[in-house]
């Protein structure tokens, strides 16, 4: 006769081996949601430690660990100083690794393989040319609003904010930074990297190399019959060239995919089906930027270190932004679609390059108009070209319904715009630059409207 231990075993065994069962299905159900989740711990703690020199762990709390949901206790990370690279898991399982290389940032690594161009280059280390110190605003209108870019209105969604920068008619006016962060602190500007791309397009534009209005070059493309083949540069740029709105909510989808998954990004774009014919629809396109990126390093010699001197000696260098550099993957492709580093004043600098219709210090680095195309409309959408307007604030961003434009600032104003609440609006009948930095990961919004309104207010006060 069977005792009481022995009737109860059986049904226990058989409720454990229910439960194993159903994680490992939950674990197979999401593996490709796991492995972005860790390349983008690797990745951002590398960046961290390496690129920004601010607390990973620090930076794991406010910006990954909230990106993680039920998952994020089971992450582990660590960062290698000696060797500069961070690694993670989950759990021990899909392991990823990041390594730094000097010059070009981090890399996501597919597998222990050698190191693509370790060796990176010679990393920029002018000092910045507004000084070393942090230029407070002696108008107590000014202070108010950065006050506003600082405020925590809600504290179940914090803002985060880590920079300001005012530049106006060229003069750093006002800025503040939170602790931790400083004027020379390389932030991740996210989806910013794409107004940054467009303008290095403008470049090649300028000296001949490419036309907005010809095909894409893109050997994958050409083949007649090859639907992709009528898709123009100036497509790309506008984010209507036919391929489908690629970042949508949760953490897999065609964007992080190729971030986070793909040593060859623009390869995998290019490998993209259109969703609409080009010209026809407007999509939110990292795919795209990943293969404007790719002409940008067809051109430059189609490795990393050769795209990186020509991003510095075609366009940060003249601007004096020496705090910035754009990441690349693992075939040597620019990541021009998200992967900007820089110093909110070297954003600055950036949009003031806008205002002057791309002339800096006497030369000009953009082609003569660049600015108003930039900010000229896409179809029916509030979209330019590589830039954000505010010529629609009606409706709202179709996938992401998020308003257009900004209600309280004037029509001429437009805007490059990153994950998280990164900022750089351009107010040229204000002759005025804002950059908002942060790490705004949970939602409910940045101020930065209202925060660009009471600077505006405080500046005609002045006046």
């Amino acid at each position: 006769m069977a005792g009481p231990s022995s009737r109860w075993r059986k049904p226990v065994e058989a409720l454990l081996i229910l439960a194993l069962a159903t994680a490992a299905g939950v674990v197979l159900s999401n593996r490709e949601a796991l492995h972005v989740a860790t390349a983008s711990v690797s990745r951002s703690l590398c960046a961290a430690a390496f690129v920004s020199g601010v607390d990973p762990d620090r930076v794991f709390a406010e910006e990954q660990r909230p990106l993680m949901g039920g998952i994020g206790w089971a992450v582990r990370y660590s960062v290698d100083r000696t060797h500069r690279e961070a690694r993670s898991s989950v759990l021990g399982l899909f392991p990823a690794r990041a390594v730094y290389r000097p010059g070009l940032g981090c890399l996501v690594m597919h597998g222990d393989g050698p190191v693509p161009e370790a060796a990176g280059l010679a990393d920029d280390t002018v000092p910045d040319g507004f000084g070393p110190a942090v230029v407070a605003p002696a108008d107590p209108a000014l202070r108010h609003a950065l006050d506003l870019a600082f405020a925590e209105p809600d504290p179940a969604h914090p803002r985060l904010t880590k920079a300001v920068v005012v530049l106006h008619d060229g003069h750093l006016i006002a800025e503040r930074y939170a602790p931790g962060y400083g004027p020379e602190t390389p932030i991740w500007g996210h989806s910013v990297t794409k107004s940054v791309t467009q303008a290095l397009i403008g470049i090649l534009v300028r000296q001949g190399r490419l036309r907005l209005d010809q095909p894409v070059p893109i050997a994958a493309w050409q083949a007649p019959g090859e639907p992709h083949r009528a898709v123009t540069v100036d497509q790309l740029l506008r984010m209507d060239s036919g391929l489908p709105f690629d970042e949508t909510e949760g953490p897999v989808n065609p964007a992080t995919h190729m971030w986070f998954r793909e040593p060859d990004t623009a390869a995998y774009a290019a490998r993209m089906p259109l969703a609409h014919a080009p010209g026809t629809a407007w999509g939110y396109s990292n795919l795209g930027y990943a293969l404007l990126s790719r002409l940008v390093g067809n051109a430059t010699g189609a490795t990393a270190a050769g795209a990186e001197r020509f991003v510095r000696d075609e366009l940060l260098a003249p601007l004096g932004m020496h705090h910035t550099l754009i990441e690349t993957d693992a075939a040597g492709t620019l990541l021009g679609s998200g992967f900007i580093y820089a110093s909110a004043r070297d954003l600055a600098r950036f949009g003031e390059l806008y205002l002057d219709d791309g002339v800096v210090n006497g030369r000009r680095i953009l082609p003569e108009g660049w600015a108003y195309y930039s900010r000229s409309r896409t179809l029916d959408t509030g979209y330019g070209a590589g830039f954000w307007t505010n010529l629609r604030n009606e409706g709202s961003v179709p996938v992401w319904d998020a308003p257009w434009g900004m209600p309280q600032l004037p029509r001429d104003m437009f805007y490059a715009r990153g994950a998280f609440g990164q900022y750089v609006v351009i107010v040229p009948s204000e002759r005025l630059v804002v950059v908002r930095m942060g790490l705004s990961v949970q939602g409910g919004g940045t101020g930065i409207g209202d925060t660009t309104a009471a600077i505006i207010v405080a500046l005609h006060r002045g006046a």
